[in-house]
């Protein structure tokens, strides 16, 4: 059988080569050159196509694609979210993505994002934060323990500059992975046995929660002036983790409207109630943090320009390394009109 041509074959990220790929630049690093990609295509979000990422819900979970392209690149993101996969010892988060060239249609990354997922979520949450948290911020409570919150504390150390983390989960065995897991990484850990006692002194609030359901993690009296709120829990229909009187008492910023009110803590509110949308807060169109006292919320749900950018980032991240392999997956005849003659010379 003849070898496969160049043009058969597509690089190919596996879950190994993410992880050598990660350990290879850095964790810190990758987090902020993450960062850097996804707020350079916010600063041309207008030339993006945008659509709400198309879910298919059941009882056990959503399994969603998200798709964006810029007229040169098409990528999309295949994830799903089942929160009871963690009883069973499976992630509750699972996903691969793939770019495109839009003039030819042909595949020019495949890769896994479960990890990637995990790594550009940090770095969209401290890209917005260092956009919207006062200034100075020391300590972020981290609310909910499980897969993302050590990217979340490691990405608000490295672009937002804070030293302190004060960790809650419901269950402790989750703060303690956490803190095990963030030892030696140059923060301060802190591990709380109540939420009320995680936001004691924290400038920022992240909460990262993953049952599928309406949510009070923080209420009302919990969140004072001046603070930030990170909220990435809530990322679908029928799942909230704030109090509808905290949103009442915010400025709220979004990704994507259309997407969030179907989506995020804002489902919660009346269909016109006013946000901002992060990317006019980036490009300098709309005011982020006005003064000292004011309680800022990211109501963030995950847009597919961010994984767009996190598959751009892997592309040239890999380039010359050895942190992938060409898989064979495009047909590639000598005449590509006959396609079922290479069909029958491969026997």
């Amino acid at each position: 059988m003849t070898q496969p041509s160049d043009k058969a074959l597509v690089p190919f990220v596996s879950v190994d080569n993410m992880m050598r790929l990660i350990h290879h630049i850095g964790i810190e690093k990758m987090i902020t050159g993450l960062a850097a990609e996804i707020e350079a295509d916010f600063r041309r979000w207008e030339s993006f196509d945008k659509t709400p990422r198309v879910a298919a819900h059941s009882p056990h979970g959503v399994i969603e694609l998200m798709p964006t392209s810029d007229g040169e690149a098409y990528g999309f993101k295949y994830v799903n979210g089942h929160p009871k996969n963690t009883s069973e010892g499976l992630q509750t988060v699972t996903a691969f993505g793939l770019l495109a060239d839009v003039y030819t249609g042909y595949p020019t990354l495949l890769t896994e994002m479960t990890m990637l997922t995990a790594m550009r979520t940090a770095a969209t949450s401290a890209l917005v934060g260092k956009y919207l948290a006062p200034k100075n911020a020391t300590t972020m409570a981290m609310i909910g323990n499980g897969a993302q919150s050590e990217f979340q504390c490691l990405a608000f150390k490295a672009l937002c500059g804070i030293d302190t983390v004060r960790l809650f989960d419901v269950d402790p065995g989750a703060t303690a992975k956490c803190a095990a897991n963030l030892a030696g990484k140059g923060l301060t850990v802190v591990s709380c046995g109540s939420a009320e006692e995680a936001i004691e002194g924290a400038q920022i609030i992240t909460t990262c929660t993953a049952d599928k359901k309406y949510a009070t993690i923080l209420t009302d009296n919990m969140v004072g002036p001046g603070v930030h709120i990170n909220a990435i829990g809530g990322d679908c229909p029928g799942k909230t983790e704030l109090h509808r009187d905290i949103l009442l008492r915010s400025q709220i910023f979004v990704e994507y409207p259309e997407q969030t009110r179907i989506e995020g803590e804002i489902q919660a509110l009346d269909p016109d109630h006013p946000v901002t949308e992060i990317w006019q807060v980036i490009t300098g169109q709309a005011e982020g943090r006005r003064n000292a006292n004011q309680i800022t919320l990211f109501d963030s749900v995950g847009f597919a320009i961010e994984d767009f950018s996190a598959l751009r980032y892997i592309k040239k991240a890999i380039r010359g390394t050895v942190f992938f392999e060409p898989l064979d997956m495009l047909a590639d005849p000598d005449d590509p009109r006959d396609l079922f003659g290479m069909l029958m010379r491969a026997v």
